[in-house]
């Protein structure tokens, strides 16, 4: 274990998923290649609705949102993370680690906020359907973005400013495997009460009011699909719904667990798995539950590629007609 004698440590060496390094290779081939499908699959997601005129609405733009959102998201904890399991580099910088806490913290909230505003939209769009572009017009569209990214910067802010108060006396090593904010209180050898108080208070103002709400948006929905007529089409847009609704409850569950709950003395590895869940994993999820499974969006993309492909530009794209598709 190693210590220092100064109040403010100048690095902390992160200890990473597991403490064996037996399982650094494996570790780091599925990381990366969860990386590669995340970013892959988030950036032909905004190229298709950049590209596709059919899919810029309000649905679809907030999707884009999301999208690049969640590139910025895994870019903020996976690179630095195969550093480490390929490099064994497990050393970072108090101001690397403040500045990695606050992406971390600013984008986890803006998905919050991001899925509560598409759940508001889809609410709109079903249940109030003929108020539904009298609304969402271009300019609230845009209001509920801008609005959602200004107040995730605020909202980093705060851990920012209240961790990098702490002393850091005793042992430098994160028991993580990135910069967050339990094994960071771990690591302080003075008074935490307050700052974990004031922590505690606003996950829980974040997390609860935007999942509240986005569960209140939810449910409206439901209850607007039962009184489908169509068997059919009820339950494919139940199948729809249903997955939307999964990808938040992992989310929100994952980081509910982390954050809103009392902490021990250690970070367990259980704690740290299911932290690779919202880190890794969802931001993975989304491309695929939101927007690759929408037949909109898989008939956009076949004619961007066959413009691509085809000399003639759109010689071939007359053929792809938009089949009706379910809103949510």
């Amino acid at each position: 274990m190693l210590f220092i004698n100064q109040t403010h440590a100048n690095h902390f060496i992160i200890l990473g998923l597991l403490n064996t390094t037996e399982t650094n290779m494996p570790l780091f081939i599925a990381f990366l290649c969860i990386f590669l499908v995340t970013l892959t699959g988030n950036i032909i997601i905004i190229t298709v609705v950049c590209l596709d005129r059919a899919l810029q609405t309000p649905m679809y733009f907030f999707l884009a949102n999301l999208s690049f959102l969640e590139i910025w998201y895994t870019v903020t904890i996976v690179p630095k993370l195969l550093v480490n399991l390929s490099l064994k580099c497990n050393y970072i910088s108090f101001v690397g680690c403040m500045t990695q806490l606050f992406f971390f913290v600013t984008f986890g909230a803006c998905e919050c906020y991001l899925l509560l505003v598409m759940a508001y939209d889809r609410y709109l769009a079903i249940c109030k359907p003929l108020y539904y572009l009298t609304v969402m017009d271009n300019k609230t569209c845009l209001y509920l973005v801008s609005g959602s990214w200004i107040i995730s910067v605020f909202t980093g802010l705060i851990p920012v400013m209240l961790i990098s108060q702490l002393e850091f006396c005793g042992s430098r090593e994160i028991n993580h495997f990135f910069c967050d904010i339990p094994p960071l209180l771990q690591l302080s050898c003075g008074e935490i009460y307050n700052t974990e108080i004031s922590i505690f208070i606003l996950s829980l103002v974040v997390l609860f009011f935007s999942l509240i709400l986005t569960l209140v948006s939810y449910l409206f929905i439901v209850v607007s699909i039962l009184s489908i007529s169509s068997s059919n089409g009820r339950s494919r847009t139940f199948s729809t719904c249903g997955a939307h609704l999964t990808v938040v409850l992992i989310y929100y569950g994952t980081m509910i667990f982390i954050y809103v709950r009392p902490h021990s003395g250690h970070m367990s590895e259980m704690t740290k798995f299911v932290s690779v869940f919202y880190t890794v994993v969802t931001p993975g999820l989304n491309p695929i539950i939101y927007s690759l499974r929408n037949k909109e969006v898989k008939m956009a993309f076949k004619k961007i590629i066959l413009r691509l492909l085809s000399p003639c530009g759109s010689l071939l794209t007359f053929k792809m007609q938009m089949e009706p598709y379910h809103i949510c």
